[in-house]
């Protein structure tokens, strides 16, 4: 009985401390569309090639992070298609790019970490 109470109490703090609120859900789709836009710019746009790297490892990422805490996968690649029609075609913005960075840093647990893993695998 006691190993059945400390499993269900487990599982009631995994499953609260794993879940992305709404704005949270809301800024990382925005993230995912800047993302795609950096990595799908416009021939001669001026952009340095490791951020286009570190734009696509970010998406990777933010996709892992999303099915690790239960977010269906047709789920949110239907809202990302939505992110990506919004950001596509629109130019290199180091600032809001670099606000995502540090967004996606803070929400995801180890996101440099892991974002600069994807990065070094993808050759």
């Amino acid at each position: 009985m006691r190993m059945l109470i400390t499993t269900l109490v487990f599982f009631i703090f995994t499953s609260a401390n794993a879940e992305m609120s709404k704005s949270d859900r809301s800024k990382a789709l925005d993230c995912v569309g800047i993302y795609m836009a950096n990595y799908f710019l416009p021939s001669g746009e001026k952009f340095e090639y490791g951020m286009k790297e570190k734009s696509i490892s970010t998406v990777k990422v933010l996709k892992t992070y999303a099915l690790e805490i239960g977010i269906p996968e047709k789920e949110w690649d239907d809202e990302v298609n939505k992110a990506v029609d919004k950001h596509y075609g629109s130019k290199y913005d180091k600032a809001k790019t670099d606000k995502c960075h540090t967004f996606v840093e803070a929400l995801v647990p180890n996101g440099a970490e892991r974002v600069k893993k994807v990065v070094q695998t993808l050759y």
